[in-house]
């Protein structure tokens, strides 16, 4: 029987990695984003998630997908985001509709579709952070959206309780991932300063989260709950 992963965002970073674990762990594994995948043998099913459209199209593609293969478990990993340098006091409107556009509504775009052919033993797993529980300064809408995110995992959990899908949402700390480079502008002392703040002092790397996903879909004891992948931070 077919196991499925769609992992979006797997262009890059933590959705490459988890990608190329379920590959090799015997997955038909595809990658929903904007940009290919580079890991050999994973399917792309390239298109914007920043757009509603186009998330509707995915979505479409994706059910004939599980339509025809008929799967015996599905993996949907929820790894996708945008993070925007914003704060309180100075987002836009429309900044903050894309953040949620591609954090948020995708996630719900994707889920309306797909639940109703994924059958029982499959998981929806949402990658949240650090940032789903907690706050800092200059990334409001990120943090807006992954608190949101925090409270679809819940919600998706009870609504799904007796069909045999668990959820959970992954929260890495700061990994060692293209977006956060860009957002901190590939400063290496900043990368230094938040590398301190675990009790490793290095970044968490895309290959552990990785590990976390996979392990995660198949344990469904932990239905609906918060894994903290961060190396164990410094409490402030």
């Amino acid at each position: 029987m077919t196991r499925i992963a769609i992992v979006t965002g797997a262009s890059s970073g933590i959705g490459a990695a988890a990608a190329e674990l379920f590959l090799d762990s015997g997955f038909y594994v595809i990658n929903v984003s904007r940009r290919p995948c580079p890991v050999p043998g994973v399917v792309d099913m390239c298109g914007d998630l920043s757009n509603a459209g186009s998330v509707a199209e995915l979505a479409a593609t994706l059910s004939g997908h599980l339509t025809d293969k008929k799967p015996s478990e599905v993996c949907l990993v929820h790894n996708a985001a945008l993070m925007l340098k914003d704060t309180a006091a100075a987002t836009e409107d429309d900044s903050l509709s894309r953040v949620l556009q591609i954090n948020i509504q995708a996630i719900n775009g994707l889920n309306r579709e797909l639940l109703p052919l994924m059958p029982s033993g499959s998981s929806v797993l949402f990658i949240g952070s650090t940032l789903s529980e907690k706050a800092v300064k200059g990334a409001f809408s990120y943090v807006v959206s992954k608190h949101a995110q925090l409270g679809m995992m819940r919600a998706t959990c009870q609504d799904l309780m007796g069909v045999g899908i668990h959820t959970a949402l992954i929260c890495p700390g700061f990994t060692d991932t293209e977006m956060l480079r860009n957002h901190i502008g590939h400063d290496e002392q900043v990368i230094g300063a938040i590398s301190a703040m675990n009790s490793f002092g290095r970044l968490v790397q895309p290959e552990e989260i990785a590990r976390l996903i996979v392990w995660a879909h198949t344990n469904p004891v932990i239905n609906g709950a918060v894994l903290h992948g961060n190396l164990g931070q410094v409490e402030h």
